[in-house]
């Protein structure tokens, strides 16, 4: 299926996609072999992301939601019904503290990426973020 997004750990070893099938996949970046699927989101899977440490790899749906899962066991450790529409972008700070999130309900908002607790929500924007 289409992907949609791709992101390689900090090491290099790995890679993650996002797809519309609404699976995020793990690659091993030296031989193009799947790893692992990790399944969760309701819609696309449209975004990925791993944290700067590489334990934890973010996903980013259609269904509004963000999954973040163990990067090395596929286990989900924390989903967040982040906005009420689709999200469109995810990154991590530096620090891998926050999640950043951007949606098409117009919002941005950032997360603690331990307990999936808001932070912050930003508004002002007149289209999808």
């Amino acid at each position: 299926s289409e992907v949609f997004s791709l992101a390689f750990s900090p090491d290099g070893k790995t890679l993650a996609s996002a797809s519309k099938d609404k699976t995020v996949r793990i690659w091993d970046a030296a031989t193009g072999d799947a790893i692992r699927t990790l399944k969760g989101h309701t819609q696309d899977a449209l975004r990925v992301v791993f944290s700067p440490d590489g334990k934890r790899v973010a996903s980013a749906g259609g269904d509004g939601q963000v999954r973040v899962w163990d990067a090395e066991t596929g286990e989900l450790v924390l989903a967040i019904k982040a906005h009420g529409n689709w999200v469109a972008g995810i990154a991590y700070s530096p620090d891998g503290k926050l999640i950043a999130t951007a949606s098409a309900d117009k919002t941005a908002a950032v997360w603690d990426a331990a307990t999936g607790a808001k932070r912050a929500t930003y508004r002002g924007h007149t289209a999808e973020v």
